[in-house]
């Protein structure tokens, strides 16, 4: 494999590429993925301008390795612990933390050793055998005579035998899965001891025959007793095969890229999701569906009804007899430690706040990253009859561990009873 060009650029940063640094088959993989938001390729008089838009990782092209990094990033050794608590996997262990501290190649060694840590382990414990049919041609008789194809094959000879076996084998989903990330994770990352450790533990793990396979079988995985132990190594997986690439969509023309992009808002959203429900749990809090009866509606428009989902919708004990309040939350993956919240989040909250308010000043919540210490303050917009609402700003400590961070946003005034 040729040596590719790395070329580094921040997130929402922007980069120009030469005519020649991009074949006509990275061209294809990069239209799709500004299809799902993810970039923005456009022509340029020499080559061409891509933007990078709220995703972080690394994309594996044909001549070049482009490493989007975060613009404010959470610190090497607390990212593991972010991302995890973000996915609900385990932690990483601290015999193995040494591989977690973030280096030149970002998230995706990251997520590989992540990987690699949960395979390791699994061997250790002795990989899950189930029965697999097998249908063969033997000598003597083993399992069960396939009569219909004795018949028909050997008509009645008995020097072969069509046979059919079940043995306790490997060979079954939940490992063939594993095996396929496993692979993948080789193509995304560069430190070589890491390579070298996921291609040892890869051989110990049979495999799909397409990564696409492979993640359909992690749809349709249930888990009980017998495979629960799988459940971790099956989140980092889904997460490499899931990476940001091409996917199922142009698969079947042969289109694949090999890269692990994370889209931080999404990951955000889902920490603020965990992160909620933790903070006001010693208060009674509890996370309430935001769809169905309990969701915002707009109805008269052109089209279908549209509705306004909070990202977390928290249920609050009231003050002595008084019913649950209901506290709208939103994550919002912006600095809003450095700059105002815009016009735009502002209405979105008091619309929010006025949908599920209970009291006479409606409330709702914007939960944003910010390194370095937690931050509280309190918007209150009024208008020419009084106040129509008040939206409370938290600032996450993302240099802090998630417990903590949960434990200190419990504190804060935001989930006082009105």
């Amino acid at each position: 494999m040729p040596d590719r060009a790395e070329i580094r650029l921040a997130e929402y940063g922007t980069v120009r590429l030469g005519a020649e640094q991009l074949t006509a088959r990275d061209v294809e993989r990069l239209r799709s993925l500004q299809a799902s938001g993810r970039l923005t390729l456009d022509e340029a008089p020499s080559g061409w301008r891509l933007k990078a838009d709220a995703t972080v990782g690394v994309l594996v092209l044909d001549r070049v390795r482009l490493v989007i990094v975060p613009k404010f990033a959470v610190r090497g050794d607390r990212l593991m612990s972010w991302l995890s608590y973000a996915l609900g996997a385990p932690a990483p262990l601290p015999a193995t933390a040494r591989r977690w501290a973030t280096g030149p190649e970002g998230y995706a060694d990251l997520v590989a050793a992540a990987l690699l840590e949960r395979c390791e382990q699994l061997v250790r414990e002795g990989l899950r055998r189930d029965y697999v049919r097998r249908d063969s041609v033997e000598p003597v008789l083993r399992g069960r005579l396939d009569f219909n194809a004795q018949v028909s094959r050997r008509y009645g000879q008995l020097d072969q035998l069509y046979v059919r076996t079940f043995d306790r084998e490997t060979d079954v989903w939940d490992n063939r899965v594993l095996g396929t990330a496993l692979r993948a994770a080789q193509r995304l990352a560069t430190q070589p001891d890491l390579v070298r450790d996921l291609a040892s533990v890869a051989g110990a793990f049979p495999r799909a025959a397409t990564s696409e396979a492979a993640l359909r079988a992690l749809d349709r995985t249930r888990y009980t007793p017998l495979n629960t132990r799988y459940r971790a190594a099956h989140t980092w997986a889904r997460l490499v095969l899931r990476g940001g690439g091409v996917t199922d969509l142009l698969a079947d023309r042969g289109t694949t890229a090999d890269g692990l992009l994370l889209p931080m808002p999404a990951l955000w959203e889902a920490v603020v999701r965990r992160l909620a429900v933790d903070a006001t749990a010693p208060l009674g809090g509890h996370a309430v569906s935001g769809g169905g009866a309990t969701g915002i509606t707009v109805r008269g428009d052109l089209g279908n009804a549209s509705a306004f989902r909070p990202d977390v919708l928290l249920g609050l004990p009231g003050r002595e007899s008084a019913p649950r309040a209901l506290l709208p939350i939103d994550a919002k993956y912006k600095r809003y430690d450095r700059h105002g919240v815009g016009a735009a989040d502002v209405h979105q909250l008091l619309t929010y706040g006025a949908g599920y308010a209970s009291g006479a000043d409606p409330r709702a919540v914007i939960v944003h990253p910010s390194p370095g210490g937690m931050a509280h303050r309190v918007l209150r917009i009024d208008g020419p009859r009084g106040t129509l609402g008040s939206v409370h700003v938290i600032g996450v400590d993302t240099e802090v561990t998630p417990q903590e961070a949960a434990a200190r946003m419990g504190k804060l005034p935001a989930w006082s009873a009105r």
